[in-house]
């Protein structure tokens, strides 16, 4: 099967690839660096030509709401229209366990996308997960200064391979709508996995946990990011992760 990824090159776009490959399948990559721009529609319903299935794994580094509805919007609009020209059975969108219920800017403009790929013209289903065990550091290198100020936030993070996988899974089987949700094996608090990834990489820099303030802070602070009971749960932990990133 001939599938494409958008925003294969990244984190849990690289790992897409490589099941697809692995499976047998023929993975194509929309990406700028690949030739393909979601936003302008460069090359896009070229890269398209022949798919059977398309996964969105496509990403912008905002919190800003403006900034990430605008790119949702345009990347995700693109894609539907250029997935129903070339035939695309099914679309797979990969979002974020408690979008619904979280009222921050990337969260809601997830929605939106959601939303879109939902009441676009091919059959799409929506995954979504916890987020990633990268995620601690991640935030951790965006944050400037000795001293590093997070959130606090009850999440349960996934292993990025455990995601692609699970995308992979539904991709090639039929639509859903809005489909299952993916979570990791064990609950944790965001400052303590922060903590964790300082002291792993040998640093000494202090982590502190702060409430965000407002609605949005109280459900993160509360379990607004955690699955559901019916969820998928992957196996791999934060621990086994941290000690082997590639897993």
């Amino acid at each position: 099967m001939r599938v494409v990824v958008a925003g294969g090159t990244g984190v849990v776009g690289r790992y897409v690839v490589e099941e697809l490959s692995a499976l047998g399948h023929t993975p194509v990559v929309l990406a700028r660096g690949r030739g393909v721009d979601l936003l302008t529609g460069t090359g896009l319903d070229e890269a398209m030509a022949g798919a059977e299935a398309a996964i969105d794994v496509s990403n912008v580094v905002t919190m800003r709401r403006s900034s990430a509805v605008g790119f949702f919007e345009a990347a995700t609009g693109r894609l539907v229209d250029s997935s129903r020209r070339a035939g695309v059975r099914h679309l797979v969108v990969l979002s974020i366990v408690g979008v619904d219920r979280v009222g921050l800017g990337y969260y809601e403009a997830k929605l939106r996308q959601e939303r879109i790929a939902l009441s676009g013209a091919v059959p799409a289903t929506v995954l979504r997960a916890t987020q990633f065990h990268e995620f601690a550091g991640q935030l951790l290198a965006r944050v400037p200064g000795p001293v590093a100020v997070l959130p606090r936030q009850r999440i349960r993070p996934v292993a990025a391979a455990e995601v692609a996988a699970e995308l992979v899974r539904v991709a090639v089987g039929e639509p859903q709508g809005p489909g299952p949700e993916l979570a990791g094996p064990e609950e944790h608090q965001l400052v303590d996995l922060a903590r964790r990834v300082v002291r792993a990489s040998g640093r000494r820099r202090p982590v502190l946990g702060v409430r965000l303030p407002g609605p949005a802070g109280r459900a993160m602070a509360s379990g607004g990011l955690l699955p559901g009971d019916t969820a998928r749960l992957g196996t791999v932990t934060f621990e086994s992760w941290l000690a082997d990133p590639a897993t």
